[in-house]
């Protein structure tokens, strides 16, 4: 009997692999529309203005769901690049003016993580 329902976790744990394989492009789409709308920001001026706030919000929530659950599945690599660009978004919104050029430099760690990860979101090559 053992077999059988470590046969059942393992068959729903290769489930949710695919899952969260198949959703993974348009997340990693969602990053890159997020971090645009920080790079209007910092283009216009506003820094962490009310817009890049919410952006950044978002990208913090996503970038921690991905640090916590990509190693489960498999992709140990995404979720710790994941956790280091979150820590550092997190510092970038603790201070209540950063300068433009430091949202742009994070923006482009965020657009290679991204990059990579379409190219191979296993080894983040």
């Amino acid at each position: 009997m053992p077999q059988l329902a470590d046969q059942q976790f393992f068959d729903r744990l290769a489930e949710l692999n695919e899952k969260f394989a198949g959703r993974l492009p348009a997340t990693l789409e969602r990053l890159a529309a997020l971090s645009r709308q920080i790079d209007r920001a910092a283009d216009e001026g506003t820094g962490a203005g009310t817009g890049t706030a919410a952006a950044a919000a978002e990208l913090g929530a996503m970038l921690h769901t991905l640090a916590g659950s990509a190693a489960t599945f498999g992709f140990r690599e995404l979720g710790h690049h994941a956790r280091l660009l979150e820590q550092r978004l997190r510092v970038l919104t603790t201070f209540d003016r950063v300068a433009a050029a430091d949202w742009l430099i994070w923006r482009g760690e965020l657009d290679e993580y991204i990059a990579a990860a379409q190219r191979d979101p296993k080894s983040l090559r």
